[in-house]
C-alpha cells in the first residue's frame, strides 16, 4: 500500500531503516534517518519515476553521492513500488543484493553505485550536461552530505557545473553537521557554507531538511529556475543526524553503530508511537 502522503512515506523510511540496520548489524543509521524527510519528499512528490519502468529516458536522475546511507533509498523504492518491500529485511547480510552502501547492480531505480565520497556530484554533472547537449529536458538531483563537502571533488564539480549552466542540476546537501567521528566544524569548517556555493555561481537555496512543506517549496523553486534556465541550485538541508529516535539525534557514536538488544526496542517504540 502506498503511503498516503511525503511525511507517512519519511516514517516508513525509518521504520525500515532501522530494523535494516539492526538485522545486518550494518553502520550508518544516523546518516539515514537524518536523510529520510529528503528522499520522502523527493520519492513521494518530487522525482519523475516510474516503479513499472525503472530505465524509461524521460526520468529524472536521483543520485545518493553519501553512499553509506543507502538503507534510506532502499526503502523509498521498495515502497514506490520498485522491488518487493519484504526484501528490505535481507539487507547487508550474505548473498542479498541490496548491500550496506547503494548499489545499482540488479537494483531498478538506482542509477549509480556509491560509497567513495566525493564521486555523486562529478557525476551527476555528466549526467546533466549530457542530457543538455541531447536536448533532454529530465532534471539531475544528487544528495551530499555536509562531511563530504571537504572532498576538493565536489568544488570541481561545482564549477564545471556553473560553467557549462547545467541548469536542471539540483545538489542537496545534507547538513546535520556531523562527519565520521566527530562535528564539521571540528573536522574541517564549512562555513560561511552558503556564501562559498553564491561564490561559484550557483542558485543557494535553504531549507528545514525535516519540513515537508518547506522542502517541497524549495524544490519547486529549484525546478522553475531550472526550466527557465537558471544557474544549478544547491539547497542546503539543516538536518539533525538520527532524526526520530530521541538517543541518537545528535550523537556521533550512531554514524558507525547499529541498534541491538535495548536500544533497538526503544528506537521501534519511539517510532512506533508516531506512525501516521
Amino acid at each position: 500500500m502506498r503511503a498516503r502522503n511525503t511525511e507517512e512515506l519519511a516514517w516508513r523510511i525509518r521504520r525500515h531503516a532501522v530494523e535494516m540496520t539492526c538485522l545486518g548489524k550494518s553502520s550508518h543509521i544516523g546518516a539515514v534517518l537524518s536523510e529520510a524527510d529528503v528522499l520522502a519528499v523527493l520519492y513521494g512528490d518530487v522525482l519523475n519515476v516510474d516503479p513499472a519502468r525503472p530505465k524509461m529516458k524521460t526520468r529524472d536522475r536521483f543520485i545518493l553521492s553519501k553512499g553509506h546511507a543507502g538503507a534510506g533509498v532502499y526503502a523509498a523504492l521498495a515502497e514506490r513500488g520498485f522491488f518487493p518491500v519484504g526484501e528490505l529485511v535481507s539487507h547487508y547480510q550474505d548473498g542479498s543484493r541490496l548491500s550496506g552502501h547503494v548499489s545499482h547492480k540488479a537494483i531498478p531505480g538506482v542509477e549509480v553505485s556509491t560509497g567513495s565520497l566525493g564521486h555523486g556530484l562529478p557525476l551527476a554533472c555528466g549526467m546533466a550536461l549530457s542530457a543538455r547537449l541531447n536536448g533532454e529536458k529530465h532534471f539531475v538531483y544528487v544528495l551530499l552530505g555536509d562531511g563530504e563537502c571537504d572532498e576538493g571533488s565536489n568544488w570541481e564539480a561545482a564549477l564545471i557545473a556553473r560553467h557549462h549552466r547545467l541548469s536542471r542540476l539540483v545538489m542537496i546537501i545534507d547538513h546535520n553537521r556531523m562527519q565520521s567521528l566527530d562535528t564539521c566544524e571540528n573536522t574541517l569548517s564549512l562555513e560561511p557554507f552558503e556564501e562559498k556555493f553564491r561564490a561559484f555561481g550557483l542558485n543557494v537555496l535553504r531549507a528545514d531538511g525535516h519540513n515537508h512543506r518547506r522542502l517541497k517549496e524549495v524544490f519547486g523553486q529549484a525546478r522553475q529556475s531550472g526550466e527557465a534556465g537558471g544557474a544549478p541550485t544547491v539547497i542546503i538541508a539543516d538536518t539533525v543526524k538520527g532524526k526520530g529516535v530521541s538517543f541518537m539525534e545528535n550523537d556521533i557514536l550512531w554514524h558507525y553503530r547499529s541498534p541491538q538488544g535495548e536500544e533497538y526496542a526503544a528506537a521501534v517504540s519511539e517510532l512506533e508511537a508516531v506512525k501516521p
